[in-house]
């Protein structure tokens, strides 16, 4: 792409510390009749991709940069459809990413909320039909709660052979497929100085599994249960070795219906699920694999972005 046609807009929120970059207006065509068919066809989409780099790389973006284009619903039961992107391409589901779509859907007057009380977003996304419900209070958003898609359970202790050994990783499918391994069976823990060996994991262990198109690794550590229930924290190792800010949102999920396949999530109690940033998502796993994720979302900036033709770096670059 040497050249926009225009402008463009975006507004941005992080939700728990992750980017979320929404893109709502201006877009090129996007051929389908679902969510789902537009992001099977969005790689091969040019003017669509292009916008996508054009985002997420350098200078304007990051590697860790995420984002979405707001596209139109599967029908009228829901309020919009989005195509979630990153680095790599687009994702088949996005928690954080969701809850910031209804913190901006409330902000933007697409969905009318009340002073104080509780209002539900509904969102088509690729792997189907998901609720942000808006918390509010004194007229402004105090949290959103995600609901998500059924979450499956798919395999558990599966013995992966890594370069540093042998561990044990569960799977579920929470729209996205996550794999889950105790950071303590590679040695490690989930602090900050951890990361650059948690990422190395991560891609080993996700490479391991080409059958499952698994989407990221979910590298967690046991901390003391508080009063309401589980209590861990977790590097989600995404994509080709991104690291989410947040807790992750359908990670949360995954990490929700593994905790009650083990029996360690009873009805009512509460995972607290903390984030190598120390920000925290909470949880409940509810009657046929309905999970819901709550946390904070906010606004950071609008933005205008412009590609100077003269511009030799084009649509950027990543490192």
């Amino acid at each position: 792409m040497s050249t926009t046609p225009h402008p463009v807009r975006t507004t941005d929120y992080h939700t728990a510390g992750e980017p979320f970059r929404i893109v709502a207006e201006d877009l090129p065509p996007i051929p389908g009749d679902t969510v789902a068919e537009r992001r099977a066809l969005a790689l091969r989409l040019g003017p669509l991709d292009d916008l996508r780099r054009l985002l997420v790389r350098e200078p304007r973006g990051h590697s860790g940069m995420y984002g979405g284009f707001i596209v139109p619903p599967d029908d009228d039961g829901a309020h919009f459809g989005v195509l979630f992107w990153h680095k790599d391409g687009y994702s088949t589901a996005c928690g954080h990413g969701t809850m910031a779509l209804g913190a901006w859907a409330v902000d933007t007057g697409r969905v009318p909320a009340p002073h104080d009380g509780d209002v539900p977003v509904r969102v088509d996304v690729p792997s189907g039909r998901v609720t942000a419900t808006v918390h509010r209070a004194d007229g402004r958003t105090t949290g959103v709660t995600f609901r998500n898609v059924p979450t499956r359970v798919l395999d558990r202790k599966v013995p992966v052979t890594l370069s540093t050994g042998t561990v044990e990783a569960d799977l579920a499918d929470s729209g996205a497929v996550y794999v889950s391994v105790p950071a303590r069976a590679l040695g490690l823990d989930t602090t900050r100085a951890s990361l650059p060996a948690l990422v190395r994991a991560g891609r080993e262990i996700r490479a391991a599994f080409p059958e499952h198109d698994v989407y990221g690794v979910i590298l967690y550590e046991d901390l003391p249960d508080t009063p309401t229930g589980p209590h861990q924290r977790n590097v989600t190792v995404f994509a080709d070795g991104q690291i989410d800010r947040s807790p992750c949102g359908s990670g949360t999920s995954a990490r929700l219906a593994l905790l009650g396949d083990e029996g360690r999530l009873a009805p009512g109690e509460v995972l607290t699920h903390e984030s190598v940033a120390d920000t925290v998502f909470t949880g409940r796993l509810l009657p046929g694999g309905i999970t819901e994720v709550t946390g904070t979302t906010h606004r950071t900036g609008t933005h205008t972005f412009v590609l100077d033709p003269h511009d030799d770096l084009g649509t950027g670059f990543l490192l």
